[in-house]
């Protein structure tokens, strides 16, 4: 069953990256047609700016989720770096289990937000409801829930081969 869960989340950990880095990559090429339009046609269009918003938070939240299965995230170790292995140990578990909470609350309330806010539409797509915008809140703090789970689980997954990167592999002689 672990076997199973660990192939499960290696499946959302890519799903996590490339969806991530396509919404990085449409970012990137309509904030330039806004400026082209603004300068070259004298006059903006009302949709880059919006989109490339839900763009950025879209990766921001997915991003998140597969940074933390990485273990790339930020984290401050100044201090857990001094203690001594076994307080250590006993702290990146309160870390995982606050992890566990925060993530459950995320996803409580940021699905609330959306069903609240479903029959608002944003003025500049008059066809998107604004909970639709929201919808990366609880959608990361699920998929970081999941990665929390199977940390607190089976520990942490860093090293697997489709989550190391390719600097690693290339020092290690696997690529």
């Amino acid at each position: 069953m672990a076997d199973l869960y660990t192939r499960l989340m290696d499946k959302l950990y890519l799903f996590c990256i490339w969806i991530s880095a396509i919404s990085i990559l449409f970012m990137s090429l309509i904030i330039p047609w806004e400026v082209f339009a603004r300068y070259v046609w004298g006059h903006g269009v009302r949709w880059p700016e919006p989109v490339a918003t839900m763009l950025m938070v879209l990766f921001t939240f997915l991003g998140a989720a597969a940074s933390y299965r990485a273990g790339s995230h930020i984290a401050v170790a100044m201090v857990t770096d001094r203690m001594p292995r076994a307080l250590q140990a006993a702290t990146a578990k309160l870390v995982d289990l606050l992890m566990l909470v925060i993530n459950v609350f995320i996803l409580v309330w940021g699905f609330s937000l959306c069903m609240g806010t479903m029959h608002q539409t944003i003025s500049a797509l008059p066809w998107m409801p604004v909970g639709v915008t929201y919808l990366p809140l609880p959608t990361g703090a699920l998929f970081t829930l999941l990665f929390v789970i199977e940390r607190l689980c089976l520990g942490s997954q860093a090293e697997r081969p489709v989550v190391k990167r390719e600097e690693d592999l290339a020092v290690e002689g696997v690529l």
